[in-house]
């Protein structure tokens, strides 16, 4: 029984040529994916993190100067970018009418909408998304290719395997490694493949949540600004 089984360490070891660089490919595709995949979720698990101090902050300031001041000794996450974003063009919209009109923030914003606002947490929103999608793309592209690597190895050694067996003498024994190490590179293909797709759709979800997020606090920024115009 075991003098028929295939030893799969030697049949990739005797593998051709073009079989090996296949599986190489994949390995190294694999790894890359893998690396990827822990860096992006360790970046996830911060971003968490530093929104929820950031919040916690937030609540408790009395105003958004005070916010302002204390951002600096915070790390980077999509709150401070949405919140300094708009922040900044609060002040500029608050110098541009210093000196000029008594209550410039409610002239302007009287006349001309929130519009300004609107666009610099625009511009944090982006600033977090660079972020978020940085190597997403790498992992689409190895969980959409790596099948089809693994295919291409997996006829090629097939065609090997077969093209000794035509030329005579040869039995379906001595065409059997040769398949095996085919098969295995549709094999290799597929679990390079599967987890770099899965994880590719788990950050978007991750990522789609953020964005649902910092639209919620971007939104209650406006309505403070709002509320102290009133005021």
């Amino acid at each position: 029984m075991h003098s028929n089984s295939l030893d799969l360490f030697k049949v990739l070891l005797n593998s051709g040529i073009v079989v090996k660089i296949v599986l190489s490919l994949l390995l190294a595709s694999s790894v890359f994916s893998w690396a990827i995949i822990l860096k992006k979720r360790k970046m996830f698990a911060t971003f968490e993190e530093n929104n929820n101090r950031f919040f916690e902050m937030y609540n408790t300031a009395e105003n958004l100067k005070e916010v302002m001041l204390q951002c600096d000794g915070l790390p980077f996450s999509p709150y401070k970018a949405l919140f300094t974003s708009g922040y900044a063009e609060l002040i500029k919209i608050r110098e541009a009418y210093l000196g000029q009109h008594k209550s410039g923030l409610a002239f302007h914003f009287q006349n001309f909408g929130m519009g300004i606002l609107e666009r610099g947490l625009k511009k944090g929103v982006n600033e977090t998304n660079e972020q978020l999608g940085g190597m997403l793309s790498t992992l689409a592209s190895i969980g959409s290719v790596a099948p089809f690597i693994g295919l291409f190895g997996t006829v090629w050694g097939i065609i090997d395997a077969f093209s000794g067996l035509a030329g005579g003498g040869g039995s379906i024994d001595a065409v059997a490694p040769g398949i095996a190490e085919a098969l295995v590179a549709t094999a290799v293909g597929l679990a390079s493949a599967i987890p770099a797709v899965w994880f590719y759709n788990y950050f978007n979800n991750k990522s789609e949540k953020i964005n649902s997020d910092m639209e919620t606090f971007g939104q209650d920024f406006l309505n403070v600004i709002e509320r102290s115009i009133v005021e």
